[in-house]
Formats: structure tokens, C-alpha cells, sequence
């Protein structure tokens, strides 16, 4: 039996903004409603994007139900169904995965908002919601009469709705969770038990911040940190130049133009210095886009870089416990369009390794790409090793004659499909090709066998590792 359920407000939490000029511009599409949008409605909706609802704003929207007298109930739900099915394909990238969390866990999804039930129904079914607590419009005979049949659906009348809602229901409030934007949801968000301010306006924000009430953006992963709505990364791709090491390197970049401008994709780069993760993501910053890296859990417990990796999105890896869950972290971040970034690798080579011309990969890469059906970009990487080299605690500075790291950016490819096109589901077969895709991006002395010297040999270990390298003297490549 169903006790709990999930409330989500409608703008600004499952949409990013609002939802009125859509089923407006529908409306009027049946004529219904002015001809024209009104004067200077696109800057109150601009406004409302920005900070949110207001007192007077929503005093107005209570009162626009009288516009709607002697509407057609047919041509308003004819309507609905057009502007749900476009909403539908709006809603904010990481809900889905929110939505599918609580429906494992057998709560019901309520859409509450103070939009008319008529209008925002047919968006709730196209996102998979199980109820709605709504305003509703009164109708007599087939017309709207220009009344609210009820309770306006705000404020404390959001929260006496979804009581009535959970009474009948047989549902706890204390076990449920509520999601709003709105400082005035809190009354709804202060009577369940799992409370979750997203995008919050500045009212709410503060209140999250007095009862420790988690924040959420579900335009990015979780734990993303914002400032006034503009990601980490965003700030950081306005205050750095995309494609600078200065003054460490020289930076050699060719085929940005090749990672998708929008949609889910995955970056694979070969791994040979601590400096490739910032260098794929200057890369990135190149495009617009932020980036998502997978790192190793020791990194997460340091007490400052963990902080920045979890505001930056940057997802935890647990190596050696054979979990899942990095991957499906991952995969709900391809899913919502996001570029992740993955060296196949998993870790510098040591030794000899680091030096075969023929690279070995491991398979969370394939493995991710077969779960979302995502495009794999590869990326081959040269010099950073230079720059950073494994057995250097820090960068090493040269003013006069920095050392030039090339980029190589390649044809995104499906490795879950052969040459033919037919199905390929073998993570070795598909890891092989990403790999051999990375080296085709190298220059050539990557690919020439050599036998490396006892000094590059040492190199490639952490600092102050003490075996014999000299020992390990095995031909590169054989």
C-alpha cells in the first residue's frame, strides 16, 4: 500500500521558467484570449525567470480566470493537450531521474500548482505523474464561467489542497517529500517531511539555508554549486581563457568543433599526466558546455578539493567495490545531455606501459555508451606528461621554453555497433575501438615501439617510489 508521495511545483521547478506563454500562445492559436500578446508580457515573464512569484504577480494570475468566461471547455483542453505535449519536451534535464527514484520507491508523483487542472493535466500524464492538485476552473454547460471552482492553489491554499489530497489518499505528509521553488510554497515544503528547495528564489534560499533543507538544480547534477543561477563552470569559462596553460604550456588544439553542441556525448581521452583532466576540460569550456569527470573517492575526502569536485559535478568513483552506481550517476548525466568525461585507462600507466604504442582501456566506457546509446568522442592527448609528469608533486614552471601539448579531437563514434551496423554488445570488441580511435589521434611517436630509459622509467611512478625501474626494462611494444 501506497503511504508516501513526491510534490513538485509546476514553474521554475519541472520547467525551467514559466509555463503561461505557452498555453497562451495555444489558446490564442483557437482564439481564445487576446488576439496579441498583451504589452510588456514578455518582461513580466522574464521577470518571473529570474526572481520568481511574487504577491501582486500572482493577485494577477488569480484574476485572469475571468478572461476565461465563455470559453469552450473542448477548445481549452484541445489546447492543453498541444502546450503539454511541447512543455513535456522542456522539462528540466535531471527530473526524470528524480521522478524515476521516487517511483522505485513506490511513491505517488503529484504535480501541485496553481495553474488551472485543465491546462496542466495533459503536461502531467506526458511526464508521468500520478495526480494533480490544481486550481480549477468552474464550467457550466460545456463554458468556463469565468469563476475558480474551490480554492485558489497558492500559498496556504497549495498547502490545504495537497492536505485534502493526501487525506483521501491515504497518504503521510510526514513520509512524503515536496520539491518548490517558491518561498511561498513554504507551508507546503515545511509540512512534509522531506522538504527540497529547487532553483530556489532569494526568500526561499535564505529559509533553506535557516532549516538545512537540501537545494537542488535540476538543470545539473546534484551537489552542483550555484551562484545567482550560474554554475561553477560557467564562471569559470567567463574568467579563464578556454584554451590557455600559460605558464606551464603551449596548447596545440584541433577538432573542438567536433563535440556535439547539445545532447548527451562522452569524452574519452588517453591518460598520462595529473594535468589531462584540466586540459580536456579548457577543451570543453571551448564549446559552451560544462563538463562531468569521474574521480577516484580519496580525491572526494580531502577537505577542500572534495568540496570543489562536489560543486563542480564532478562524480565519485569508489575503485576495487565493483558498484554500479558511478556508472548510473554518469549515465543520468549523458541522459540529460550532458558531456561526461572518461579516460578509458582509468589511472596513468606505470612502467613500461606507459609507453606501449597500443593502449589498453577498461570498459566503463563501452559499458556507459551501450546504457545511453550516447556518441563516444575521442581524444588523444600528447605532452602533458611534460607539463606534470607523475613522479612531480606540482606543475613544473618553464618561462622559456614551455613545452607544447597537442589536443586531437575525433569523429564521435557509436562503439556499440560494428562496421556494418549490426549490434554489438561485446565491451571488449567496443573498448578495443575506442582505444584504437585515441591513438589514431596521437602523433606518430606514440605509436613507434622504443625502449624507454631508467629516468622515464621513474617518471612514470608517484613520488618517492623506491622499486628497481631499471629492472623493468621490458621493450616497449613487444
Amino acid at each position: 500500500m501506497v503511504t508516501a508521495a513526491a510534490f513538485f511545483d509546476l514553474d521554475r521547478t519541472v520547467l525551467a521558467g514559466a509555463s503561461g506563454p505557452v498555453f497562451a500562445r495555444h489558446l490564442r492559436e483557437r482564439g481564445l484570449g487576446p488576439r496579441r500578446e498583451p504589452p510588456g508580457a514578455s518582461s513580466l515573464v522574464k521577470l518571473f525567470d529570474l526572481t520568481g512569484e511574487t504577491w501582486p504577480t500572482m493577485q494577477l494570475a488569480k484574476a485572469t480566470v475571468r478572461a476565461s468566461r465563455g470559453w469552450p471547455e473542448r477548445e481549452v483542453l484541445a489546447a492543453a493537450e498541444d502546450a503539454g505535449a511541447e512543455l513535456a519536451t522542456l522539462a528540466q534535464p535531471f527530473l526524470a531521474g528524480v521522478l524515476d527514484e521516487h517511483r522505485a520507491a513506490g511513491r505517488v508523483l503529484v504535480l501541485a500548482s496553481s495553474s488551472p487542472d485543465q491546462l496542466i493535466r495533459p503536461l502531467a500524464e506526458h511526464l508521468g505523474f500520478d495526480s494533480v492538485v490544481a486550481t480549477r476552473w468552474e464550467v457550466d454547460d460545456g463554458r468556463y464561467t469565468g469563476r475558480i471552482d474551490g480554492d485558489f492553489v497558492w500559498g496556504r491554499g497549495k498547502l490545504d489542497g495537497i492536505r485534502r489530497w493526501a487525506e483521501v489518499s491515504g497518504v503521510s505528509l510526514a513520509d512524503s517529500w515536496a520539491y518548490s521553488d517558491s518561498y511561498f510554497d513554504a507551508p507546503m515544503l515545511e509540512a512534509v517531511g522531506h522538504p527540497v528547495a529547487v532553483n530556489p528564489d532569494p526568500g526561499l534560499a535564505l529559509l533553506a539555508s535557516l532549516r538545512r533543507w537540501p537545494v537542488r538544480h535540476l538543470d545539473a547534477p546534484e551537489g552542483v554549486l550555484r551562484f545567482a543561477g550560474i554554475e561553477a563552470q560557467d564562471l569559470l569559462r567567463r574568467i579563464a581563457h578556454p584554451l590557455t596553460l600559460a605558464p606551464f604550456a603551449r596548447l596545440d588544439v584541433e577538432g573542438v568543433e567536433r563535440i556535439p553542441a547539445e545532447g548527451g556525448a562522452i569524452l574519452c581521452a588517453n591518460h598520462r599526466s595529473y594535468l589531462d583532466p584540466l586540459v580536456v576540460g579548457l577543451v570543453a569550456l571551448r564549446t559552451g558546455r560544462p563538463v562531468r569527470f569521474l574521480a577516484k573517492k580519496e580525491l572526494f575526502d580531502a577537505p577542500v578539493v572534495g568540496s570543489a569536485l562536489r560543486n563542480l559535478g564532478v562524480i565519485r568513483v569508489e575503485r576495487g567495490t565493483g558498484s554500479d552506481e558511478p556508472l548510473l550517476v554518469a549515465a543520468d548525466a549523458v541522459r540529460a545531455g550532458e558531456l561526461v568525461a572518461v579516460f578509458p585507462q582509468g589511472t596513468i600507466p606505470r612502467g613500461p606501459a606507459f609507453f606501449e604504442p597500443e593502449l589498453q582501456g577498461r570498459w566503463g566506457a563501452a559499458k556507459l555508451a551501450a546504457a545511453t546509446g550516447a556518441p563516444v568522442v575521442p581524444i588523444g592527448l600528447w605532452g602533458t606528461e611534460r607539463v606534470w609528469p607523475r613522479n612531480a608533486r606540482t606543475p613544473q614552471v618553464r618561462l622559456d621554453d614551455a613545452p607544447t601539448v597537442t589536443v586531437r579531437v575525433g569523429e564521435p563514434l557509436d562503439p556499440g555497433t560494428r562496421t556494418d551496423g549490426a549490434a554489438d554488445p561485446d565491451l571488449d570488441a567496443s573498448t578495443r575501438r575506442i582505444m584504437a580511435a585515441i591513438v589514431a589521434l596521437l602523433p606518430d611517436e606514440a605509436r613507434t615501439p622504443r625502449t624507454p630509459t631508467e629516468d622515464e622509467l621513474r617518471s612514470t611512478h608517484p613520488p618517492g617510489y623506491q622499486g628497481d625501474v631499471a629492472a623493468a626494462h621490458v621493450r616497449s611494444g613487444a
